[in-house]
């Protein structure tokens, strides 16, 4: 990471935040400021009139939670296909096992 950091605009909602990055750093923070301002967006639409402090703290919620379940599916996957590849890694000892080397 570089040790220079240049001021970014990101705006979500009615509000502009300007916050310092490293020049590689720009364009993710400026999606994660888009995805932000989406769900923040889409939250404020099915709410009654919610302060910009709150509508924050129910998105950050609503994405930790989205970003939680993630995790756990990725975790059980994971876990699945280390479970797959160590069965398999069994029945090919056992194969291999069984038969004489060939050269």
């Amino acid at each position: 990471m570089s040790s220079s950091s240049e001021p970014v605009a990101l705006r979500l909602i009615d509000r502009e935040f300007l916050i310092a990055c490293a020049p590689e750093e720009r364009e993710g923070l400026l999606e994660a400021a888009g995805f932000l301002d989406r769900k923040m967006r889409e939250l404020r639409a099915n709410a009654k009139a919610p302060s910009f402090e709150r509508l924050a703290v129910l998105t950050a919620i609503s994405v930790a939670h989205e970003f939680l379940s993630l995790r756990k599916q990725h975790d059980n996957q994971e876990r699945r296909l280390s479970d797959g590849l160590a069965t398999l890694r069994s029945k090919l000892d056992a194969a291999l096992d069984g038969e004489p080397l060939r050269r």
